[in-house]
């Protein structure tokens, strides 16, 4: 008996190897092609939920099941951005520095039959006080280009971490217990 087609709407090979580390490897990735700007009125939880929601409908997965997740990294009711130049990953280290901040992750699955299961996973992460050198130097490394929040906690960000509450795979970018919870209630088998 062959498994049910998988499709990840996710171009970020963080959720492709998330998803190996639990057994499973998607038939196909489809880059999703989505206006990810927080609407003004939302709160961060909606945002990542909306976000998630729209990659998973945007994705053209008749006859499979289709997986979508997006991540929000949050300071309060504020909304850091997925950062694209060293400003902005400068501006989000500033930020993040000495306090702790939300992740917030939603996934979710579409059956082949239509139906639709949804979870957000809500992690707490706490930074190191970073000094000037530290954030040049993170800054230099490039990692954090196109990352919520302007950090990889699972490159060198993790040396800043001080504290993490909640899922760490959902903070890298997928909560894998939710995520095969999902999939099993919706009838797709897991290794």
């Amino acid at each position: 008996m062959s498994l049910p087609r998988l499709l990840l709407a996710s171009a970020s090979p963080r959720r492709l190897s998330l998803l190996a580390q639990i057994g499973v490897v998607p038939d196909a990735v489809i880059p999703t092609d989505i206006d990810e700007m927080p609407l003004k009125p939302e709160l961060p939880r909606q945002t990542a939920l909306r976000l998630a929601r729209a990659k998973a409908a945007s994705a053209d997965g008749s006859g499979a099941f289709v997986l979508a997740a997006d991540t929000v990294v949050a300071l309060g009711r504020r909304m850091l951005p997925k950062a694209e130049d060293e400003a902005q990953a400068r501006a989000c280290l500033a930020l993040l520095s000495g306090r702790r901040h939300r992740v917030l992750t939603a996934v979710v699955v579409r059956a082949p039959d239509g139906r639709v299961a949804e979870r957000l996973s809500n992690s707490v992460v706490t930074f190191a006080r970073l000094t000037e050198a530290q954030q040049g130097a993170y800054v230099a490394c490039g990692e954090w280009r196109g990352k919520a929040g302007g950090y990889a906690i699972q490159g060198r960000a993790a040396g800043f971490i001080r504290f993490v509450s909640g899922s760490y795979s959902g903070v890298v970018g997928l909560p894998l217990f939710e995520t095969a919870q999902l999939l099993r209630g919706l009838g797709y088998p897991l290794p």
